[in-house]
């Protein structure tokens, strides 16, 4: 029970009451003159004054009923809260939304707020269907569709820095690693602590180029589901970056558009770990709860200040934001400096399509 509703209800009843006695009193005393102020404040009762009687009574009953009051509205506004809340969780098929008010409430408006709720589910849940259709339709520009042109420009821009960029430090690698290793025995010198830290510069610059690659030519899904699809992403980095990967990934059942947009986000969310977050350990969770998916992606890297990082260099999470609103889904970015960074996505999935109800619609 509210406290708050219980005192306001209290407080409400208790001024009522008392001005309605004093009002009665008024009257009898100085309008019907039955009895003068002096005899009502001599009466008494087992030696008590009958007036502090008359006190103690009325702020009991108005305490009781007060309570009384707020535990029946507080039950049935807690049932409306609770659906409100799921709502706003994307829960659409919770069974709550099945169940009836339960209440001994003498304030009956509550049914027409449950249907009223009822019809704002059942639109959100068409609305996420619609958002869902419209993001995985093709759009074409001319005879292919955009997405297709952009995956043709990525594979060509990917396909000219691995046969140059890519190339040529891995050759520098080589070589550096190579003059190294026949000095290895010899005394440090400040030349060849410049050899070392050039290698090393070398080595970050292929492992940021290989995120870069991977950001420009991704995994293609194809016929494989989601689950398959992410694992086959990390397992192709396990033998490439120097990280650490854990990952715990759950079968899944939807539309093959949301299938492709989470997978992208993954992509971009590996990609951005391993281009600026300088990360030991990279851990990705995927599960399906009924009508919602859930995807979390952690790393222990440098992370950012959400609140200082403004637009710079937030392309990647831009993105990510974009994909997921198109699904009518949600993402929360928790990121501590020099902690890491957790990604929570949830989206609702619909598989078939919903009606919605002909009560004024």
């Amino acid at each position: 029970m509210s406290m708050k509703l219980w005192m306001r209800l209290f407080l409400h009843i208790l001024l009522i009451v008392s001005a309605l006695i004093i009002f009665t009193l008024i009257l009898l005393i100085f309008g019907a003159k039955l009895f003068t102020l002096n005899d009502f404040f001599a009466v008494s009762w087992l030696n008590i004054p009958m007036y502090l009687i008359l006190i103690a009574v009325v702020f009991a009953a108005c305490l009781l009923y007060s309570a009384y009051l707020a535990s029946s509205l507080n039950e049935s506004h807690e049932q409306v809260k609770s659906r409100l809340d799921w709502l706003l969780l994307d829960k659409y098929q919770h069974p709550i939304f099945e169940e009836e008010i339960e209440s001994d409430s003498w304030f009956d408006e509550h049914d027409i707020v449950i249907e009223n709720i009822n019809r704002l589910r059942t639109r959100l849940m068409q609305l996420t269907n619609d958002l869902q259709e419209f993001s995985a339709a093709p759009m074409f520009v001319g005879s292919e569709t955009r997405e297709e042109i952009i995956e043709h420009e990525r594979h060509r821009i990917a396909r000219e820095l691995h046969d140059s960029v890519s190339q040529q430090l891995f050759a520098a690698m080589m070589m550096l690693s190579a003059i190294n290793e026949v000095d290895k025995d010899e005394p440090m010198t400040a030349q060849k602590q410049q050899l070392l830290r050039v290698e090393s510069i070398i080595s970050n610059a292929q492992t940021e180029m290989r995120a870069l690659l991977l950001h420009l030519r991704p995994v293609e899904l194809n016929d494989k589901s989601l689950k398959e699809g992410i694992t086959q992403l990390l397992n192709e980095l396990k033998n490439k970056i120097p990280i650490e990967l854990i990952y715990h990934l759950e079968d899944t059942h939807m539309e093959s558009g949301i299938e492709d947009h989470l997978f992208r986000i993954v992509q971009e969310a590996v990609s951005n770990t391993l281009r600026h977050a300088k990360a030991t350990k990279l851990e990705v969770y995927l599960r399906q709860d009924n009508d919602t998916v859930s995807l979390k992606i952690i790393d222990d890297g440098v992370g950012f200040d959400l609140e200082r990082i403004g637009n710079v260099g937030t392309y990647g999470l831009a993105n990510m934001k974009e994909r997921i609103n198109s699904l009518g889904g949600s993402i929360k970015i928790v990121s501590i400096p020099n902690q890491g960074t957790i990604i929570d996505i949830t989206t609702p999935i619909q598989r078939v399509k919903l009606q919605l109800t002909k009560e004024g619609d």
